[in-house]
């Protein structure tokens, strides 16, 4: 009897007993941090080895695509995880809007990161940016037309345009940008005209967008700055340096309020046993040396403004960005995917 209940308990708890199992039975030491993360192994490898390597902590870490709100409010009191590393806003915010995360105080981050890169109820903060530009065929558009993001809902580009869905966060995020910038009535006129340009169906990843500008089926996408330069710099894959050749990079905005930007965070788990560790480490990756790496790794801007840009991300040049508070962007979030829905974006 006595088993089966073990058993049921199992079952209904299914992703509590995993963690068990995952951490091996047992807690973080002073000296280990469970870290629970979206990001892969490859971008997060080369923060976690130096500083073992610094401060002899040892970490385990958890990786996974989804779920991992969903995760923590099974686990409860019971969660092994210290640290949540994500990327988007949204991502970021739904931990503090599911009671997941307590607060971050800290002199250090709030002297390395800007007020508006920092959650306003300091439940998380963010530890590097990325701008979502607009990719061009530089065979086919002159980047000098495309002065504003709002200039894509003009009817002369009707059927140039490619996207991903206007779901993916990445996407969401942008649409809240305007809704917090415009209003919901503007940017709803500006997702109709978006949408009315499109070349096909959003589909595939950012990559796949440059791709078709490749192929000549866009001339005019939306993608990450990142994934821009993961193109560009791809030995292994020699054929999406084509698709990157092909592609010119506009920052958008840049005479009035800025590029648009989002965010990869971390967080603190409410129920985290080493919560100092906890925060010397989101210090730490707030500081020169880690934000340094964000670039070199991923090609990602760093959020403290003491560190200046070097190296392969220069390439396409520096930009003005919009300083709109990331917090505003998340409470835009709902409003943004309404608009979604209605446009069919």
């Amino acid at each position: 009897m006595k088993k089966l209940k073990s058993l049921v308990f199992c079952f209904v708890n299914l992703m509590f007993c995993l963690s068990i199992l995952f951490f091996g039975l047992q807690r973080a030491s002073a000296k280990e941090l469970n870290i629970y993360s979206y990001r892969s192994p490859a971008l997060l490898e080369p923060f976690t080895k130096q500083y073992e390597k610094e401060f002899n902590v040892k970490f385990n870490i958890l990786h996974a695509k989804k779920g991992l709100a969903q995760r923590l409010k099974l686990e409860g009191k019971n969660s092994p995880a210290d640290i949540i590393l994500t990327v988007d806003i949204s991502r970021l915010s739904e931990l503090a809007d599911m009671d997941l995360v307590k607060q971050i105080d800290s002199k250090i981050i709030n002297n390395n990161v800007p007020k508006h890169l920092r959650d306003i109820n300091k439940k998380w903060v963010s530890l590097s940016t990325r701008a979502r530009i607009i990719g061009v065929s530089n065979k086919r558009v002159n980047k000098n037309d495309i002065l504003n993001i709002e200039d894509l809902a003009n009817p002369k580009y009707k059927g140039k345009i490619c996207t991903r869905i206007g779901s993916h966060p990445y996407n969401r995020a942008l649409l809240a940008s305007i809704v917090a910038h415009s209003g919901e009535t503007k940017a709803t006129a500006w997702a109709e005209g978006l949408v009315s340009n499109f070349a096909r169906k959003p589909k595939g990843n950012d990559r796949a967008q440059a791709k078709a500008i490749f192929s000549g089926e866009c001339d005019i996408v939306l993608m990450n700055t990142y994934y821009f330069a993961l193109m560009k710099f791809n030995n292994k894959k020699p054929e999406q340096k084509k698709w990157a050749k092909a592609t010119d990079v506009i920052f958008y905005n840049q005479g009035g309020r800025g590029q648009h930007i989002n965010v990869s965070g971390g967080a603190i788990a409410k129920y985290s046993k080493n919560n100092e560790e906890a925060i010397r480490f989101l210090e730490w990756m707030t500081q020169p040396k880690a934000q340094k790496i964000y670039s070199a790794v991923n090609f990602e801007y760093p959020v403290n403004p003491k560190v200046k840009l070097s190296g392969k991300i220069m390439e396409w040049g520096t930009f003005k960005a919009d300083n709109l508070s990331i917090s505003e962007i998340a409470k835009n979030s709902k409003k943004a995917q309404m608009i979604i829905d209605k446009v069919g974006w």
